[in-house]
């Protein structure tokens, strides 16, 4: 006898899952007419089956989609011969892409009265704990558009910013400290890409390689921030002769500079030196230890076609060799290399 009211119970629990679960409008005919219900995010009593049935088909128009009922737990009780209650705990899947609602542990308790020849439902209450909706809902899916509105406009700015903190750690990762330009990493790379891009196209590849003359005397007796707005000074005469797209002016290391010059042969590199010296003179740093008393340079010129007989290494060791020799030469010159 126990079993088959068990069997009773659990087909009136459900006979309402399922027409609750499709949005099946025939669930308001099965409500008593003396009626009682909470819906999870109301804070109000019902006590009008009336207005049970119009929250219930707000229920269903906010959601028309079929729900998925995911069941927890369930207890029947027996109370007496014509009332029964079943509390179940369940997670509700609605059918949108947030999944935050089915993560809530959902509560329903209802309680089932014969009504003569018939069970009613004589009592629902549902417990969501999520906020109170807003203004016609049942579900507080105005807040939730809300809440991944706010969250979507946040991760865009978070994401702009992590850009933007990313592209400033890629520049302090490529700059040279002290001068702002370009530092030995970048040049490096720079190198490598400009070769690769030279062999395939064919154009000469040419270097400028700078010494400053006699910069430890000058660090010595004038101390070292001098010696560091001396060398900012002479990276910005040399920003101001990057004249064409891929060229880079760099720090190589100390006080010796760099700039590399896609496209250019040694007369192009040649003019480009003179100008940087007839810059680097106009400053007119005084330094005691030069012949010509103002801070100069020397440099290194040399340009070569890339192809496969031949290294980036080679571009280098060229430059580097012309500028030995305007050393060796007296200083404050210019000297050019070439790959024959």
């Amino acid at each position: 006898m126990q079993t088959e009211r068990h069997r009773l119970i659990r087909s009136l629990f459900d006979e309402y899952i399922e027409m609750y679960a499709s949005r099946d409008d025939r669930l308001i005919t099965r409500f008593s007419n003396d009626f009682s219900g909470y819906t999870g995010g109301g804070n109000f009593l019902v006590k009008d089956r009336d207005e049970w049935a119009r929250i219930t088909r707000q229920d269903f128009s906010q959601v028309p989609g079929r729900i998925r009922i995911e069941m927890l737990d369930l207890s029947m009780q027996d109370l007496s011969g014509d009332v029964v209650v079943v509390t179940a705990f369940f997670h509700i899947h609605l059918p949108i892409s947030d999944h935050i609602l089915s993560n809530e542990t959902a509560r329903l308790v209802l309680i089932f009265r014969n009504e003569g020849d018939d069970w009613k439902i004589a009592h629902s209450g549902i417990s969501i704990p999520y906020h109170l909706v807003q203004d016609g809902e049942v579900y507080p899916l105005k807040g939730l558009q809300e809440r991944n509105s706010r969250l979507e406009a946040l991760i865009e700015e978070r994401t702009h910013e992590l850009e933007l903190a990313n592209l400033k750690l890629e520049l302090l990762g490529n700059s040279d400290g002290l001068t702002g330009i370009a530092n030995r990493r970048n040049f490096d790379t720079t190198l490598l890409q400009e070769w690769n891009r030279a062999k395939r196209s064919g154009f000469p590849l040419a270097l400028i390689m700078l010494d400053v003359d006699h910069f430890k005397h000058f660090n010595d007796h004038l101390g070292h921030l001098s010696g560091d707005d001396c060398l900012r000074s002479l990276a910005n005469i040399l920003i101001s002769q990057v004249r064409r797209s891929g060229e880079l002016a760099a720090r190589y290391g100390g006080e010796e500079f760099v700039l590399l010059m896609p496209d250019s042969t040694v007369q192009s590199a040649l003019e480009t030196a003179g100008r940087i010296q007839r810059a680097v003179w106009s400053l007119a740093i005084p330094h005691g230890e030069t012949l010509a008393g103002i801070v100069t340079f020397s440099f290194g010129v040399a340009s070569v076609n890339p192809s496969s007989s031949c290294v980036p290494e080679d571009l280098l060791r060229l430059a580097d060799m012309a500028l030995y020799r305007a050393k060796a030469l007296g200083r404050n010159r210019i000297e050019v290399a070439t790959n024959n």
